[in-house]
């Protein structure tokens, strides 16, 4: 392939943000080889998507810090080897053939994953144990629940949806029903993160 032809991939869709889908199956490599700009790029499936650049905001920065924290503080609780708590949209490889390539807001990832990864690797190569993510007023309702699905498809066994308009938690399982948690009420992490206990609005500040 040529290297016009990556640069250069077809279009076939945009959705109702902007975000654009490509008509053929990539890797992260081919990703990688995209030029730059000001465009968010992830694959799922193998397919890659564009956005404009996404907007942070302080809200958006707090919970993000405020979760990390709270899952260092429990991280340094467990015995070794302990993983590694991500934030600031770590770049995970957590599936291949076709390649699904992310940034996640906040991980925790397996000492298993870090030791199987290149130590010059710019992301991870697997999913993580838990997938934290906050929404932001980018988001689609499609992109989410795509990207979602992406993670429990590929073995990811906990993700958080954190929605800090309305200071909600949404719990994803692959096998389980998505459950809401408010800031009456406390998150477990059960098996996957065992003795992780926080209340809900502390995530939030409250």
């Amino acid at each position: 392939m040529s290297v016009a032809e990556l640069q250069s991939p077809r279009l076939i869709a945009q959705d109702d943000e902007g975000e654009s889908v490509s008509d053929r199956l990539m890797t992260q490599e081919e990703m990688f080889a995209l030029p730059g700009g000001d465009v968010d790029r992830e694959l799922i499936g193998g397919r890659l998507r564009e956005r404009p650049m996404t907007k942070r905001n302080r809200w958006h920065a707090s919970v993000e810090a405020r979760m990390a924290f709270i899952l260092g503080r429990w991280l340094e609780t467990i015995p070794e080897p302990r993983g590694e708590i991500l934030s600031g949209e770590g770049g995970f490889r957590i599936r291949r053939d076709p390649d699904t390539s992310v940034g996640i807001d906040v991980a925790y990832v397996s000492a298993e994953v870090i030791a199987a990864t290149p130590a010059r690797s710019p992301y991870l190569e697997g999913p993580p144990i838990l997938a934290v993510e906050i929404l932001s007023h980018s988001n689609t309702h499609g992109e989410m629940v795509e990207k979602i699905r992406a993670y429990l498809e590929a073995g990811v066994p906990l993700v958080w949806l954190v929605d800090p308009d309305f200071r909600t938690v949404t719990v994803h399982r692959p096998d389980a029903a998505p459950e809401l948690f408010n800031v009456d009420r406390e998150l477990a992490g059960g098996p996957h993160l065992p003795g992780f206990r926080t209340p809900v609005a502390r995530i939030f500040g409250l």
